[in-house]
């Protein structure tokens, strides 16, 4: 096994479905932004209110617990890109250019989850495209997405998060300006690899994946990077989040890591470690940063 895939199916394996109790705790923590000093320590309040037209956190929440029988209305449509399997979002009656975002599935694939986050996005004002790394497949259980992740090849991965891009600089419908990505656990590693692997990329948000510790890998990146952990969880310890925030310092780069008094997967309304609390903290904190550098 390759070691960044053993390293990788160590960390992923938080992303199971055990059930572990969460205690919604404070606000994170913000971290300093290389060249800019410390970022305010304060975090947005607006957790009960839609703010330009998104989803509030219990409105996200209450897409994943719709009533037996009841699915979901998704917003986007399927597509393809770069011979992979994608879902497109577009904001309502929003005409190009379009500020868009690479979206980038956990280790369970392109499910339903990740295509209400499209939607999320795209209610925001942004085209949003998910990409499939896994070539279809969706598990279900923890030992699929496991078979499911081995089987990914890292340079054909960022071939089809690169070719995501390009789709959102170049189709006719977006043209975007200005252009991001984010991702969770598996997909939040991959929105980092995407960010040092597209130089035009102007913003990354990293939601729990597995950081980089050196400042070699970091150094080709431009993209102003957002990273949202959890201070209790397992498959990322206080060291390894230190050096990785240490990495950045030494290459050089913009960057906020915000560590909130949760779990891993503490995002996803669908795993039982679910915060809602700082789910809803780290949302604001992600569409403010999203805000000041795509949508201007």
């Amino acid at each position: 096994m390759r070691p960044i895939l053993a390293i990788l199916v160590l960390l992923l394996a938080a992303c199971a479905s055990s059930r572990s109790s969460t205690t919604p705790a404070p606000a994170g923590s913000p971290d300093g932004q290389a060249g800019q000093g410390k970022t305010s320590a304060s975090e947005p309040q607006r957790t009960a209110e839609k703010v330009g037209g998104g989803l509030t956190e219990a409105e996200f929440k209450a897409l994943h617990a719709a009533p037996a029988g009841t699915v979901p209305a998704l917003k986007g449509k399927d597509i393809t890109v770069g011979g992979a399997k994608a879902y497109l979002s577009l904001p309502p009656n929003a005409k190009a250019p379009l500020p868009g975002i690479v979206v980038i599935h956990e280790w369970w694939g392109l499910n339903d989850n990740i295509r209400h986050w499209t939607d999320r996005l795209a209610a925001d004002g942004y085209a949003a495209v998910a990409v499939d790394l896994y070539g279809g497949v969706v598990a279900t259980t923890p030992d699929e997405a496991m078979a499911a992740i081995k089987k990914v090849d890292d340079a054909q991965a960022l071939a089809i998060l690169r070719a995501g891009h390009k789709f959102l600089v170049e189709d006719e419908r977006i043209r975007a300006p200005r252009t991001g990505s984010i991702g969770w656990c598996f997909g939040g590693r991959k929105s980092l690899e995407l960010a040092i692997g597209e130089p035009d990329l102007d913003a990354c948000v990293v939601y729990y994946g597995n950081p980089i510790t050196e400042a070699a890998p970091l150094a080709p990146m431009k993209a102003e990077l957002l990273g949202v952990f959890g201070s209790r969880d397992k498959s990322i310890p206080p060291e390894k989040l230190a050096a990785f925030r240490a990495a950045l310092k030494e290459a050089g780069k913009v960057f906020d890591i915000r560590e909130y008094d949760a779990e891993h997967a503490f995002a996803n309304p669908s795993n039982p470690r679910y915060d809602e609390v700082n789910a809803a903290k780290a949302w604001e904190v992600t569409r403010e940063f999203l805000k000041r550098k795509l949508a201007r």
